[in-house]
Formats: C-alpha cells, structure tokens, sequence
C-alpha cells in the first residue's frame, strides 16, 4: 500500500504542476478555457476524491489495528510486570516488535492522506479558476 500511495502521490502532483503551469501560461496569454478541458478536470477531480475514500479507509483500518497492538502490548506489559512470566514476556516482546511496523505505516498513511487532501484543494482551485 506504502508503494501505491507513494507512485499515486507522485503521479498526482505531476499532472498538478502541469495543469498549474498551463493555467498560468493561458493566463498570461489571455486564452480562455473551454468545456472539455473543465469536464477533464472535474473527471480527475472527482477521481481523486475516491482514491482518497481508498486510502481514508485504509487508514482507517490500520488505526484500529495499531490501537488493537498498542492495547495488548499493554496489558501484556502490566501482565508481565505482576507475574514475571516468560511466556508473557515473549509475547509482549512480539507486540512491541509489530507495533512498529504498524506505526510507522500508519504515520505513512496519514501524511499521504493529508497530501492527498492538499492536492484536493489545488484541483478545486484550479477548477473555479476556470469557471
């Protein structure tokens, strides 16, 4: 999913500074935008917004995953610390062990959405822009 988010952000922002150049060269030329250029833009606009939904879902799911490890992490540590187990300590030391990676994914998770979010609001720009 990392990799996805990451080609789609990147692929995102190509066609952004594109279309952002293209807005301010016809700008400056005095050209005006006509119908088919506004349906394209609406069209990627409205794609963006269900990539979004994707990975606002995504997550989402890993939020609730994170939180679930982080939880029993826990409670296998309080456990651990009263009864000095070592089975509990081999399972709090796996907890800890995927609690990482499932944070580090959910950090990666959230800053693309937020990217996206930005994104988002420059392609709105760029459509009342036209209107």
């Amino acid at each position: 999913m990392e990799k996805r988010l990451k080609q789609y952000l990147a692929l995102m922002e190509t066609l952004l500074s594109g279309l952002e150049k293209e807005d301010a060269s016809g700008a400056a030329d005095g050209r005006t935008h006509g119908s088919a250029e506004k349906q394209n833009l609406e069209e990627l606009l409205k794609e963006h917004l269900t990539q979004i939904r994707f990975f606002q879902h995504e997550r989402l799911i890993h939020l609730i995953v994170t939180c679930l490890f982080a939880v029993l992490a826990f409670a296998a540590f309080f456990v651990l610390f009263f009864t000095m187990n070592a089975g509990m300590f081999a399972l709090f030391t796996a907890l800890l062990v995927l609690l990482i990676p499932y944070i580090r994914h959910y950090y990666i998770l959230e800053n693309g959405v937020q990217r996206m979010y930005r994104q988002y609001d420059r392609l709105r720009d760029l459509l009342r822009g036209l209107e």
